[in-house]
C-alpha cells in the first residue's frame, strides 16, 4: 500500500510551520515586513528547499523582490534556527522566491469581474433598446 504523503511533503509542511514563526519573531530586518509562506518545495534528496513567499501590504513587484533578497541573506540564520527545531540529519539549504501567482490571480479575477460587468451593462442596454422587459 502506498503512503499517503511523501517525506518531502511532510518535511516541507514542517519547514513552512517553523519558518513562519521564525520570520515573525526572530527576523528583525525592516525590509521584510509581514510575510506569507505560500509553499515549500523540498528536493527528493532533502538537500534544498524552495520557499515561495508573498508580502502583505506591498504592491510593487521590485520592492517584493528586494524583500525576498533580504530573506535570502537571512537564510543562513534561519537555517541554523530551523536545524534546532527539526529532527532531521541534514537541514536543507533555503532559497526564498517571490511568488507572483497570487498577485496574478487577483489581477485576472479583477479583469474577469470587469468583463462580466461590462457584458451585463451591454446586455441591459440592448434589452432596453429592443424593447424587451428584463424581468
Amino acid at each position: 500500500m502506498a503512503r499517503e504523503f511523501k517525506r518531502t511533503d511532510r518535511l516541507g509542511d514542517e519547514i513552512q510551520r517553523v519558518l513562519a514563526k521564525l520570520i515573525q519573531f526572530e527576523v528583525r530586518d525592516p525590509r521584510i515586513g509581514m510575510v506569507n509562506i505560500n509553499d515549500v518545495v523540498v528536493t527528493r534528496d532533502l538537500a534544498n528547499a524552495r520557499i515561495f513567499v508573498t508580502f502583505v501590504g506591498r504592491d510593487d513587484e521590485a520592492e517584493c523582490e528586494k524583500a525576498a533578497e533580504a530573506l535570502n541573506k537571512a537564510s543562513g540564520f534561519l537555517r541554523s534556527q530551523l536545524s534546532k527545531e527539526l529532527d532531521v540529519r541534514r537541514t536543507p539549504n533555503l532559497q526564498f522566491k517571490y511568488d507572483v501567482t497570487s498577485v496574478r490571480g487577483q489581477q485576472l479575477s479583477a479583469l474577469i469581474d470587469k468583463a462580466v460587468g461590462e457584458d451585463r451593462e451591454n446586455s441591459d442596454e440592448s434589452d432596453v433598446e429592443s424593447g424587451q422587459d428584463t424581468e
